[in-house]
This record gives structure tokens, C-alpha cells and sequence, in this order.
């Protein structure tokens, strides 16, 4: 049993099948990040320094394996044009698309990161964030999917209207925002972190999987292969629920699949865990936010124990972005019960319910 591990080293180790101190752990902490320095969500967004600060902080605090720098999935839509509000203390959301109507698509134009003070200032967030906790923990950069941030660019209920009577707009919609992913990206890996891709409306929760298979897949797929092409794995989280394409998801070239709350973890490692690493899925806001720390070290001796098995290995995980007012004492009983647990994993007979 080796001693404990910075998240580096833990994931190399992991990866190649070598011995570990415990499973990797990663409650997607997002604008939490900000409770954990005492400031109030909005101040985060474009301040580069205040960002970098608090995910450091927050990383620290909690000792988990990843930090992901996140604010908002908007922040490519409002760079081109989407009118998004900011509330002072809340995570930000669409107000307005970019545009109303297919006929305005032509107007688009791909992002240019560093021409855009938001990006400009997560941008530089990574960096501040590689600079001072790189060689010890991954980095990661949130890079909303190609299908959804069109869907912001044009209006979710339109782009799913068009895409059954004028496929041909959705491509070329899709395609533009291709280009920014394709960008920003590049930005990000510029800067020494990695993409992490999440894309919610991709979700056969809200698109059938023929409308994945023609208006998603295609354009994560090119994605991936580009950040792949650059030496980094891809990491690709969709919202809701994702059985009936967990095949194409995997075809993508992503090499684990974080999956949400409503997915059976069990039936995933089944499925696709010969294929692809698994993530999650303990519920964000039933467990981690209104839970107890009882509650959330069950959850995790329950995924756990669904997939620590999977053959191309399992990170214990919350199943989407954390609520702003997670508990912190839940944050930590994940942490706590990954280390009780260890690895191999020894878990700990249930009580019975008889």
C-alpha cells in the first residue's frame, strides 16, 4: 500500500494499473469554489485572480483530484452574442440567444478567445491555477459541447424544430460553434490544462439519439479528436439521461464518460466499461446538498460498489456540478469515505434493513 498520493500521481498510478492509496474522487465542485474564500459568486466570473484563488482554495481545503475551473456553460455563447444576466450572487443564466432565426446563422462568427474579455479572463484563471497547483493536480478548463452552445446561440426550442424541418441550418449553426469550441480549446491547452467537455442539451433526456447521432456526435467527435490529436484525454460529462447513447459517446474518443445521477452505474460498467473510464454519479443536489454526511458516505459505498470493478476504472464522483450552497461537511464525508474505503476497496457490510 503506498503512502499518500498527490491526485498526479495517484491518476498516473491508476491508470497504468499500479497501486493506489484510494479510488480517485472528484465532487465537481463549481461556484462552491467561491463560499470557500467568502465571496459571492458574480465576483468570480471575470475575475481572473479572485477565480484562480478560489479554486486553488477550494482544491486545498478538500484535497480531492481534479479542478475543473467553471463559472457557467454561457461563456462562449455570450462571446457571441447571447445575452446572459449575472446575478450578484447566483450562477448566471441565457436571458436572450444570440439570434432569433435561421436566417440570421450566417451572421455568426467563430469565437476568438483572447479578442474576449470573459474568456480572456478565465483563460488566464487556468493558468494562475497550472502555475500554482499544476504539478500536483490536473487542471482542467470547462468547455461547453458544440450542440449546446448552439442551442444558446439560436434558443434550445428552435434549434430542435430546425433540426427536424431545416437540418441543413443546424449544421451550419453547429459547425460555427465547432469553430469556437475548436478555439477556445486550443486556448486552453495553451495555457497547460486540459478541456473538460460538458453538454447537457446533448442529453436523451431533451434529443432523441437520432437527433445525437446527426447533430452531436459529429461535431464531438471532431472535438475530441482534436484535443486528443494535442496529447490530452477527454474527459465528456452529458446531463440526464445517456443509456441509449453511451456507445457513441464512447465512439467519440473520450476516454471516461462522467455520468449523471439518473444513469445506473452498474448497468454502464456493463455496457461500455470495457471501453471507457466511468465517473459519478452520486446526486448533487438530493445527497450533497440536502443530504447528511451519513448520507453521502452510503452514496459513495454505493457507486462504489457498482463500479470499482469497472475494467477501464472508476473515479467516485458527483453526478453534475455541485450546488453553490453544498455543505462542506459533505464535501468532505466524500473525501473521507473514498480514504475509508481505500483500494482495493474494503467495504464495509451495510446494516440490514431486516
Amino acid at each position: 500500500m503506498p503512502g499518500v498520493q498527490t491526485p498526479n500521481q495517484r491518476l498516473s498510478a491508476y491508470g497504468r494499473g499500479e497501486a493506489v492509496d484510494r479510488l480517485p474522487c472528484v465532487p465537481i465542485v463549481g461556484n462552491t469554489a467561491a463560499r470557500v474564500i467568502g465571496v459571492e459568486v458574480g465576483q468570480i466570473r471575470t475575475d481572473a485572480k479572485l477565480l484562480a484563488e478560489a479554486q486553488i482554495a477550494a482544491y486545498r481545503r478538500f484535497g480531492y483530484d481534479n479542478i475543473r475551473v467553471f463559472t457557467d456553460l454561457y461563456t462562449l455563447a455570450e462571446a457571441s452574442g447571447a445575452r446572459i444576466q449575472v446575478p450578484r450572487d447566483e450562477t448566471a443564466y441565457l436571458v436572450a440567444p444570440a439570434i432569433a432565426s435561421a436566417r440570421e446563422i450566417d451572421s455568426l462568427c467563430p469565437v476568438e478567445p483572447h479578442g474576449n474579455a470573459l474568456l480572456s479572463a478565465q483563460l488566464e484563471a487556468m493558468a494562475r491555477v497550472v502555475d500554482a497547483v499544476g504539478a500536483e493536480v490536473p487542471v482542467t478548463g470547462a468547455l461547453t459541447g458544440p450542440f449546446t452552445n448552439a442551442s444558446f446561440l439560436i434558443g434550445a426550442e428552435t434549434l430542435v424544430r430546425l433540426a427536424l424541418k431545416d437540418p441543413e441550418a443546424v449544421h451550419r449553426l453547429c459547425e460555427i460553434s465547432l469553430q469556437s469550441s475548436l478555439a477556445y480549446a486550443e486556448a486552453i491547452l495553451a495555457k497547460g490544462a486540459t478541456p473538460s467537455l460538458t453538454d447537457p442539451m446533448s442529453s436523451t433526456t431533451v434529443i432523441s439519439p437520432k437527433l445525437f447521432r446527426e447533430f452531436s456526435y459529429p461535431y464531438l467527435k471532431r472535438l475530441v479528436d482534436f484535443i486528443r490529436d494535442r496529447g490530452r484525454n477527454v474527459t465528456l460529462h452529458i446531463c440526464g439521461r445517456t443509456r441509449s447513447v453511451w456507445d457513441l459517446m464512447a465512439d467519440t474518443g473520450a476516454v471516461c464518460l462522467s455520468l449523471d445521477n439518473e444513469v445506473d452505474l452498474a448497468e454502464a460498467k456493463a455496457k461500455v466499461g470495457h471501453r471507457v473510464r466511468l465517473m459519478g454519479n452520486i446526486h448533487p443536489s438530493d445527497v450533497m446538498l440536502l443530504g447528511t454526511p451519513e448520507d453521502v458516505r452510503r452514496a459513495v459505498r454505493s457507486t462504489v460498489a457498482q463500479a470499482h470493478d469497472n475494467p477501464q476504472g472508476y473515479i467516485v464522483a458527483s453526478g453534475c456540478s455541485l450546488p453553490t450552497e453544498t455543505p462542506f461537511a459533505n464535501i468532505d464525508a466524500m473525501l473521507q469515505a473514498v480514504r475509508e474505503i481505500g483500494f482495493p476497496v474494503n467495504l464495509p457490510q451495510e446494516p440490514s434493513l431486516g
